[in-house]
């Protein structure tokens, strides 16, 4: 595989751009030496590369764009609207439009405000529970891995430099128990609970009701940050799956299918702090230029009808199942089934690459991408598109197959060392480069 316009490209990305990506989930050290490629085009599951390379493409857009690129019904609903102007003075009717849309989608929100990121969004519901609450401390879901950009949480991982100690807590997942002693060991402090629903499994029967008690029963909020699950599990996102409402709750990722828009929602009460039609003290809750630019809304528009006209979601868990069948048994075939793991909601795959000891390992994650890529797939996680065909489940079972006959050497030798090619893949969220 030649990647050499790639592996030039990436060098001038780092020199004009810190990291060399504009997120660090997609900056080349996720990914082998050398074997970063250079998207320059996209087309429903598959991307080329500057090389001029195809690969099936997993995880689109860290998990956006999950109807496949370029979906036709997405990008006619932008051009529709790009002759008809993108920003103005005042709202324009398409945020009424697609305020309504969402909330037909999402019918357990009273209320919803637009912005272009996730991190917005997280960060603007947290505002909103400190205010709501009268309370400083945020408790947060240490066991997942992001919530937003901002320094409430950013500062309690390793890549805190130049971030003052924050007033945040936190809670593992699925243990009622051990949140409800946090929440009596800082009484009366906490503001909310925020966590994604769920993750790589379902909650614990009665966990999220219990949450939703707990939060009732202590005046703090309770926040699902829907930014994976919101439409990948369910149109109406988790909260839709397990029949718990939050308070607030945050969308964004698969709402655009690419574009950049994002959404707060929640209850009427607790939203309306930050409008114009309530008597307490005003919350500063989003207001950006950017945050209703009809193109971005007319696509998510689109995605929500998409969803819900075509049965996405059901497509999404059934290529998923289909994905998750296959790469278990070439795993299990080649004798690393208890090495290389499927993990996750069908919709939502991950996998895992252990050592001979059955820990996780990098070297062997990194064994695993080179030998995906040189074989066409482009695969950090498993998270499918709806635009994927069973010829592309099949290429990619068959690309595993042969990855994992090399597993299978390398760990005959306890040594994947001859076939990394470099140094191995890093974790995002390291103190030092």
């Amino acid at each position: 595989m030649d990647l050499t316009r790639s592996r030039a490209a990436n060098e001038r990305l780092h020199s004009v751009v810190p990291g060399g990506a504009h997120t660090y989930a997609k900056g080349d050290d996720q990914y082998p030496e050398g074997m970063a490629p250079v998207i320059a085009h996209g087309s429903g599951a598959h991307v080329w590369d500057v090389d001029g390379n195809r690969y099936i493409e997993y995880g689109s857009g860290l998990r956006a764009v999950s109807l496949g690129h370029a979906h036709p019904r997405v990008t006619e609903a932008v051009r529709r609207e790009l002759d008809r102007g993108s920003n103005f003075v005042r709202p324009s009717i398409i945020e009424l439009d697609a305020a309504e849309r969402f909330l037909a989608t999402v019918p357990t929100a009273e209320m919803v405000k637009f912005a272009k990121n996730g991190s917005d969004a997280t960060t603007a519901a947290v505002r909103l529970a400190r205010a709501a609450t009268g309370r400083r401390l945020v408790a947060l879901c240490r066991d997942q891995p992001f919530f937003s950009t901002d320094d409430w949480f950013i500062g309690t991982t390793p890549m805190n430099a130049g971030i003052p100690e924050q007033d945040v807590v936190s809670f593992p997942y699925g243990d009622l128990a051990a949140t409800e002693e946090l929440i009596s060991r800082y009484d009366g402090q906490i503001a909310c609970l925020i966590l994604e629903a769920a993750t790589q499994q379902d909650p614990p029967p009665g966990y999220l009701a219990g949450l939703r008690d707990l939060a009732d029963r202590t005046g703090c909020l309770l926040v699902f940050d829907e930014m994976i699950t919101g439409f990948r599990w369910s149109e109406a996102g988790a909260q839709g799956v397990y029949g718990v409402t939050p308070d607030l709750s945050t969308f964004g990722k698969a709402l655009g299918n690419g574009f950049a828009v994002s959404a707060l929602a929640g209850r009427r009460d607790l939203m309306e702090l930050g409008g114009l039609r309530d008597t307490r003290e005003r919350v500063f809750l989003l207001s950006t230029t950017h945050g209703a630019e009809t193109h971005a809304l007319a696509a998510a528009m689109a995605v929500l009808a998409t969803y819900t006209e075509e049965g996405i979601a059901a497509r999404l868990h059934a290529l998923g199942e289909r994905l998750a069948a296959g790469v278990r048994a070439a795993a299990a075939a080649m004798g690393v089934g208890d090495h290389v793991v499927v993990r996750g909601r069908a919709s939502n795959l991950v996998f895992a690459t252990l050592d001979s000891n059955l820990r996780p390992s990098q070297e062997y994650r990194t064994l695993f991408l080179r030998q995906l890529i040189t074989r066409g797939v482009l695969g950090p996680s498993f998270v499918v598109s709806s635009a994927l065909s069973e010829m592309d489940i099949d290429h990619t079972v068959d690309a595993v197959a042969q990855a994992c006959a090399v597993y299978r050497k390398a760990l005959d030798l306890d040594d994947p060392g001859p076939w990394l090619g470099g140094r191995p893949v890093r974790p995002v969220f390291r103190r030092f480069a």
